[in-house]
């Protein structure tokens, strides 16, 4: 049985007409929509996803959530996840994305337990770079309203709590380097560092970069097109940097790893500079890494936010409590400045990437995806 909700009232209905059921709006949900998929696996994300048109809209099972997509959410991963690297048996073609915010449209009468139609509601599952997506009710979190912010939350948001707070070991006093500071996740980063008192130095590539972090509270924004990373931690923090939150790889993650202070901690948040190689990885100097971690008794350690998902749901609650309280800052970029203007609708997808390639974004990027008046029924 299906929970619907036609003209703002609920309703159970059985399963075989579901594909007549209403919206809460009043307005039909149609046959058929809008997704990408991905039909080749490469790094190239342009030759590796398409975007379909005539796609059947999904029913929910019983413990499942329609949501009709308003924002999705694009991640440097999302070139991973393309590329196949993720999950090697994947079997093409398969759905891409796996970040969205939207509303329910249609539930399962388990998930009712728990949600309404109409409630906005944010998850991290596969295939959101679509108008609609089924989602386990498992895996969604109520938000207080379609706000683009609370999707930063979601992926990048929680990477930064859940990493910092399991594995950074911050203190008062101590010092934080964060790379690509400004970042989806940097931004994050940042901000909670100085909520734990202590010194932030972050890198960006722009001096308009620089001032968005300062605004933000970090000590000491460096712009790596106009300034020597490791000439700037050398001088002015001999003694090194006791942790790293480290998403670039490749240079970056070689300048980090001699910045370390004795008994420092390195945190391999990703390399998004190889992501887009044959490899997926860009080359860092492995072969002095066992002396150089013996010598300061540091360390170097990976997070994968897949293996801290039975936190997510917690460390979500408590961001959105930070927002509540305004005490964080969630900067979206929605494209307004990007070549070709606002990301809206699937297509704009591949732009975002591109501009998320290019190292052009401040804050999260985020797609909107209206709501078509057109769709086919």
């Amino acid at each position: 049985m299906l929970r619907l909700g036609p003209a703002g009232a609920r309703a159970i209905v059985d399963m075989s007409y579901a594909r007549h059921f209403l919206d809460f709006q009043g307005s039909a949900i149609p046959h058929v929509m809008q997704k990408l998929v991905v039909t080749r696996l490469s790094p190239n994300f342009r030759e590796a996803v398409t975007l379909r048109r005539d796609c059947p809209v999904p029913l929910p099972g019983d413990g499942d959530l329609l949501i009709r997509n308003r924002f999705v959410g694009v991640n440097a991963s999302d070139v991973n996840y393309a590329a196949g690297r993720y999950d090697p048996s994947a079997r093409l073609p398969f759905d891409a994305g796996f970040e969205g915010l939207g509303e329910v449209v249609a539930l399962g009468l388990s998930a009712s337990a728990r949600y309404t139609v109409g409630q906005a509601v944010a998850y991290m599952a596969p295939g959101s770079f679509a108008e609609y997506t089924v989602v386990p009710a498992a895996v969604g979190t109520p938000v207080p309203a379609l706000k683009p912010e609370y999707l930063a939350l979601l992926v990048s948001g929680t990477t930064a709590y859940l990493s910092l707070k399991e594995l950074g070991g911050l203190a008062e006093g101590k010092t934080v380097l964060v790379t690509a500071a400004a970042g989806g996740t940097g931004q994050f980063a940042v901000q909670l560092s100085k909520m734990a008192k202590c010194h932030v130095i972050g890198t960006c590539s722009s001096d308009e970069k620089a001032s968005f972090l300062k605004s933000i509270g970090c000590d000491r924004p460096i712009n790596y097109k106009t300034e020597d990373v490791g000439s700037v931690l050398r001088q002015e923090h001999p003694e090194g940097v006791d942790v790293v939150y480290e998403s670039v790889g490749g240079a970056m993650f070689d300048l980090a790893l001699d910045a370390l202070a004795t008994k420092g901690r390195l945190l391999v948040i990703g390399f998004i500079s190889g992501y887009q190689s044959p490899s997926g990885l860009s080359p860092v100097k492995a072969g002095a890494l066992p002396a150089k971690l013996l010598r300061k008794s540091a360390r170097v350690q990976g997070f994968f936010l897949n293996h801290y998902l039975s936190q997510l749901r917690a460390a979500m609650d408590h961001l959105l409590e930070m927002c509540a309280r305004g005490e964080l800052l969630c900067k979206v970029d929605l494209g307004d400045g990007a070549p070709g203007g606002r990301f809206t609708g699937l297509e704009s997808v591949f732009r975002a990437v591109d501009y998320m390639y290019m190292r052009e974004n401040t804050g999260k990027i985020v797609v909107e995806l209206p709501h078509s008046v057109n769709s086919k029924l």
